[in-house]
């Protein structure tokens, strides 16, 4: 699963990114690295771009970077 198909009001946590991009490696300096807490907070019209909630700030990504990014839903507890 990746950044671009979460589920509102569920957290996840990202356990993986694909960092050949010179894009995506910007995205990790503001903290989108593996083990980092992340949940959807909405999208645009259409879906393009998408806004995460990542250390209490908001972020947008466009898809092609969200899919980028792997995660999994955080476990409760």
């Amino acid at each position: 699963m990746t950044l671009d198909s979460l589920q509102r009001g569920r957290k996840y946590v990202i356990k993986g990114v694909n960092s050949a991009d010179p894009v995506v490696q910007r995205l990790m300096v503001l903290g989108l690295v593996e083990g980092t807490e992340i949940e959807l907070a909405s999208a645009a019209i259409g879906g393009d771009p998408i806004e995460y909630r990542i250390f209490g700030n908001a972020i947008s990504l466009r898809r092609e970077q969200a899919r980028q990014f792997a995660v999994s839903l955080k476990a409760e507890g």
